[in-house]
């Protein structure tokens, strides 16, 4: 599941309506809806989220919040090391190779060094 599709989940839940009943009023199926969830679906498109803020009716902080989530949810994602040394892509290629076996605990410590790197933590 990505960051965006636990987030759509939960506004479901609050909501209280299935993956059928939110997909037939947003317009899509409910297979791309699970798939979406389920991140075996590319970041949806904007129009997409317009559908969804819509649909859940929220406020904008809400909806900015899920358009950042949505930003973070590619579940594909491509990291070009072209031109960095040598140690740069020797990490990248690690973290591909062993990412589904990190403990949630590394993988939220490897997420606070970023936020440090970035000035956000």
């Amino acid at each position: 599941m990505t960051p965006f599709g636990e987030a759509v989940r939960n506004l479901r839940q609050r909501k209280g309506v299935t993956q059928k009943q939110m997909a037939a009023a947003i317009g899509v199926s409910a297979a791309y809806l699970s798939a979406l969830e389920h991140g075996r679906r590319g970041k949806p498109s904007f129009d997409m989220l317009q559908r969804v803020a819509g649909y859940f009716n929220i406020i904008w902080d809400e909806a900015e919040e899920l358009f950042f989530v949505a930003g973070t949810s590619d579940p594909r994602v491509v990291v070009d090391t072209a031109g960095l040394a040598p140690e740069y892509t020797a990490f990248a290629n690690a973290l591909a190779r062993r990412i589904r076996s990190l403990s949630p605990n590394v993988i939220r410590d490897l997420q606070q060094v970023l936020e440090k790197a970035d000035g956000n933590g």
